[in-house]
């Protein structure tokens, strides 16, 4: 495991600006899941005095693609990374602190293994779960990642 909480954190200040000033802060990265988090403050609030959806899906997404990173950077080939589609459910009001959590680190590792075995570009679907303090589900992102080798 080389992308650590931290290091992803820098990156985003510096890559992914947007997603650093509204408050999306990996906490946690391993092998098989990742988890973000975010805090409902005036900066990210819809005019409900809610999470925004696309802050949620901005803490939704790089749950999953921080572990997509991890994985690229661990096989030390050129692999190019997309989200191809999305599809997102909101079942609660989300204040407060909301973790999204993905648990498919393993499923996008094979899917990588592959694209390098083959040489061909593969697809994968990998889910973050949205919660709130209460252990409540929030909201929940399904991704459709596509990775293929560069060149």
């Amino acid at each position: 495991m080389k992308l650590s909480p931290s290091k992803i954190n820098w990156f985003t200040l510096f890559k992914l600006p947007s997603v650093y000033f509204c408050g999306v802060r990996v906490k946690s990265i391993s092998e098989e899941s990742c988890t973000v988090s975010v805090r409902h403050r005036w900066i990210n609030q819809n005019p409900f005095k809610s999470l925004f959806w696309a802050v949620q899906g901005m803490a939704a997404e790089l749950s999953t693609g921080a572990m997509v990173m991890n994985y690229i950077q661990e096989s030390g080939k050129p692999i190019s990374m997309l989200v191809a589609h999305n599809k997102a459910t909101f079942s609660k009001k989300a204040t407060g602190k909301i973790i999204f959590t993905c648990t498919d680190g393993l499923k996008i590792k094979n899917t990588i293994a592959k694209a390098v075995e083959t040489g061909e570009g593969q697809t994968c679907w990998m889910t973050s779960v949205g919660r709130n303090k209460e252990g409540v589900i929030v909201s929940e992102f399904h991704f459709e990642w596509t990775v293929k080798l560069r060149g």
